[in-house]
């Protein structure tokens, strides 16, 4: 293929031959490259598409219907058109919210720069092949542990307000209203009506989740909505939807169809109620039982505290009736007469014990008064001794002139030895 050329003010150009090839001086035109982009669209094989119905045309002048098939999850769409004659020989009806795999081939307009899927089939997804995606979606989410019970937030007692999302004007919002109003009357609501089936039904409800999530004053949220077919119900099982709510900050209890019902918003949930006005009841406390058990509770602890206090008054009136607090004495005077009693004892054991050692001690005196070598002195005797103290017992211990000491009973005096026995034979 040669480069194409262009013609400015009487010159011509050429163009570059690819993308990669193009500067600011030497851009392609709109033209080309929408001409590329359907030139390389194209060659694309048709190819089998999964998305919602979120609008069908089929009522109108053209031999196509038209199609807007969504993919929910991420909010993102593409037009479809479908020659009626094949949009009709689906085995099952086609309709707005079907959930449909179609065989398409993606063609641009170049002059409009759009792109559209040109169909030949289209098939809708039954709901066992749907129940069967659910449950794996619901094995997938479990392992990642969206569903685990530590995970559950608790709901407040006295809620200041409510977060409601519902159908608009819907049986489902009367009842949690009514129920809640009726057992709280003062309570409120913080009501987002959005649609809970079809295409729409989960980009509102997760916007209206997350507006409510987003306000302070709001401490729970009621996802509520009431029976319906499982095609209907299908929408509280999007993924998209079920991640939004593990990944709210504010308790979530979800109330989605009846008791057999369980799309995956109830796992995810941090309270699953079976109806809505399960719901309510379950958010809002009754205020006249609550009363009535604050009533009887108080009652209880009046009991307990009045019986306490007449255990208490029959014990001291008890011990107030004991002789020894009717006459304090009595405990003290029975050990004071027997501690006189071991006094007097001990005294007369004392005084005995000092007159036999008296007796004892006047015949010790009487005896060491007789063996006293000063009784001896009275009766005339006297100790001698010489100069160093030792007894004379035999006058040869003496010489003529040597002086003595003498003691006898009434005093000492010295003597002096005239002669001894061998000078005076």
């Amino acid at each position: 293929m040669h480069p194409k050329v262009r013609h400015t003010r009487g010159m011509t150009t050429s163009l570059p031959a690819t993308a990669a090839e193009t500067t600011a001086h030497a851009p392609w035109p709109v033209r080309l490259l929408s001409q590329k982009m359907a030139e390389y669209i194209s060659r694309m094989s048709p190819v089998w598409i999964e998305g919602q119905i979120v609008q069908l045309n089929a009522n109108n002048a053209s031999s196509l219907a038209f199609i807007t098939l969504r993919d929910v999850s991420v909010d993102m769409s593409l037009n479809v058109t479908i020659p009626k004659r094949n949009l009709h020989a689906a085995t099952t009806p086609i309709k707005d919210g079907a959930q449909v795999v179609v065989h398409a081939k993606p063609k641009l307009f170049p002059k409009r720069g759009t792109l559209n899927l040109d169909a030949r089939e289209i098939r809708t997804i039954g709901v066992g092949e749907l129940l069967a995606r659910i449950e794996e979606l619901k094995r997938l989410l479990t392992q990642e542990g969206l569903f685990a019970a530590e995970r559950k937030k608790t709901l407040p007692f006295i809620p200041r307000s409510i977060g409601l999302i519902s159908g608009a004007k819907a049986k489902a919002q009367d009842d949690v209203l009514v129920n809640a109003r009726a057992r709280l009357p003062s309570v409120n609501f913080a009501i987002r009506e959005v649609a809970v089936q079809g295409p729409n039904c989960v980009p509102q409800v997760i916007e209206a989740l997350q507006e409510l999530d987003a306000d302070p004053d709001v401490e729970v949220i009621i996802i509520t909505r009431g029976g319906g077919s499982v095609e209907d119900l299908l929408p509280f099982s999007n993924e998209t939807l079920v991640r939004a709510a593990a990944a709210a900050h504010t308790p979530i209890v979800s109330a989605i169809g009846h008791e057999t019902d369980t799309p995956l918003l109830d796992l995810v949930a941090d309270y699953r109620a079976s109806t809505p006005t399960a719901a309510a009841k379950k958010v809002v406390p009754d205020v006249a039982e609550e009363m009535q058990r604050l009533t009887a509770a108080r009652d209880r602890i009046r009991a307990a505290i009045r019986a306490r206090l007449e255990r208490e008054v029959t014990g001291l009136a008890g011990v107030r009736a004991r002789p020894v607090m009717a006459n304090p004495h009595t405990l003290v005077t029975p050990h004071a007469e027997h501690i006189a009693e071991l006094s007097q004892r001990g005294l007369r054991a004392m005084v005995n014990r000092i007159d036999s050692a008296r007796d004892r001690l006047e015949g010790l005196t009487t005896t060491l008064h007789a063996l006293s070598p000063a009784a001896t002195l009275e009766r005339g005797y006297a100790v001698i001794r010489d100069q160093d103290g030792n007894v004379i017992t035999d006058a040869a211990q003496t010489q003529a002139g040597m002086r003595l000491h003498a003691r006898v009973a009434h005093g000492e005096f010295h003597v002096e030895v005239a002669s001894t026995p061998e000078e005076t034979s």
